[in-house]
């Protein structure tokens, strides 16, 4: 086995048939060399069914911890190589064989990968290119990442005791891991993915703009794990079915 894909979900049935098909598409012929894990989170929807029928390997993992989640899959991976994608994400077809030849080279550790959204707008194009830019500044690109198995091991994988950031932070390690070993942190600018913008039509086109000049506190008590107001809004409840009397 070549490749193995974890996906994290929690209640995906929306989007989970369009990041596998973006997968199949990415995998062309070689789909006998690429394993999808589906790691199921507190998921009351019809996100297992698909995940089944589709073919995917399903774990269970209920912790409110997007670093667990995704090591969860990371950990009943069989491939050589190991990508992890969100769920209401799409892979462009060309991806794993552009992630396939950087690492035949030998000269990379792993990396990620260019983030498109599906719409856009003013507020979306300017929090994409603040985005973009701390990527190319930090050289720390995110979205969809990939590296050897075994050198995700070697990092220890995500971090766990971490509410949110886990994807920064692995990337920061892995960087730090290759540079060891003289090999580079890279961004396949050849390769993307496409990204929804549900949180953008839930919370607005400036909302993230909103979160850091008025709930900078919480994202800070958040990041060290003392406040989960920001977590489970933006993550771990975001697609919960409301409270009852309560709207979305």
């Amino acid at each position: 086995m070549r490749f193995s894909v974890v996906i994290p979900t929690h209640n995906e049935e929306r989007y989970l048939p369009g990041c596998l098909d973006s997968i199949e598409r990415a995998a062309g012929d070689r789909r006998g060399d690429v394993e999808v894990i589906v790691v199921l989170n507190r998921c009351s929807d019809g996100t297992e069914q698909i995940a089944l029928e589709r073919g995917a390997k399903t774990v269970q993992e209920e912790g409110r911890c997007l670093a667990k989640i995704r090591n969860a899959g990371a950990r009943v991976a069989v491939g050589e190589v190991l990508l992890t994608i969100d769920a209401d994400s799409r892979m462009s077809a060309n991806m794993l064989r552009e992630i396939d030849g950087a690492l035949k080279t030998g000269r990379y550790v792993g990396g990620g990968v260019p983030i498109r959204t599906e719409r856009t707008s003013l507020g979306i194009g300017v929090t994409a290119f603040t985005l973009d830019a701390f990527m190319r500044v930090t050289g720390l690109s995110c979205g969809l990442f990939w590296c050897l198995r075994r050198d995700f091991e070697a990092v220890g994988g995500f971090d766990e005791t971490l509410n949110f950031g886990e994807d920064v932070d692995f990337a920061k390690r892995l960087r730090a891991y290759g540079r060891k070993r003289r090999l580079r942190y890279a961004t396949l600018r050849r390769a993307h993915i496409v990204t929804s913008c549900r949180k953008f039509d839930r919370f607005g086109d400036w909302h993230a703009f909103s979160l850091v000049l008025f709930r900078a506190r919480e994202l800070l008590r958040g990041y060290r794990g003392t406040d989960r107001w920001f977590s489970d809004r933006y993550y771990y409840d975001f697609n919960s079915p409301p409270p009852p009397g309560e709207k979305r």
